[in-house]
């Protein structure tokens, strides 16, 4: 995978993956997606001008780590502002970060990532329209802010994650988190080359 890049002419962004990086990150959005819809939060086949006047979403933290990083408490000093404002604000958040995953495991797809894989040597060459682009990389943002949750990744940490033994589990989710920066590192200059 070389990363991301702009097609000049058409203005499109686009990648090319090898059959097991497309169902790897195939799996990680799906996974981010029953994550965010694991919990009440998100109204399911709601009529859409309910679901923008349903208010009763939660009022409380989530208690999974990684919810509570994406859904960070808006009034650490005030419960009851940071109650409402989850009530009103983390059901749409919640469909959005969802959408946002859900566009790349559409995109995957549609671009000829078979429901199971089993080809060796598959590639998919991947076009984004600048829009989807811009999906794709707040998905990539929650990627990264969720496997750094579940790794316990903090700032200035790189060398105990170097020194880790290749066989680590850890040290191979890492280099996953590693690899999903990298990914937003490339799309990031292609949008704005």
């Amino acid at each position: 995978m070389s990363g991301f890049t702009r097609h000049r002419r058409s203005g499109q962004v686009i990648a090319n993956f090898t059959g097991f990086e497309a169902e790897l990150l195939r799996s990680l959005a799906s996974q981010l997606v029953e994550l965010l819809r694991n919990e009440a939060a998100v109204p399911r086949d709601q009529d859409p001008f309910e679901a923008m006047m349903d208010f009763s979403g939660p009022t409380n933290e989530p208690e999974d780590p990684v919810l509570a990083r994406l859904f960070p408490t808006a009034y650490a000093d005030d419960e009851e502002a940071a109650a409402e404002f989850r009530r009103f604000t983390e059901g749409t958040l919640r469909d959005g970060k969802s959408q946002a995953a859900i566009a790349i495991i559409d995109g995957l797809e549609d671009a000829g990532l078979p429901p199971e894989l089993t080809e060796e040597g598959l590639h998919i060459d991947v076009e984004l329209d600048p829009d989807t682009a811009e999906t794709w990389l707040r998905s990539f943002t929650d990627l990264r802010l969720a496997l750094a949750t579940r790794l316990g990744v903090e700032e200035g940490d790189e060398a105990f994650w170097h020194a880790l033994p290749d066989e680590d589990p850890r040290a191979q989710a890492h280099d996953i988190y590693e690899w999903i920066g990298y990914l937003q590192e490339t799309l990031v200059d292609a949008l704005t080359d």
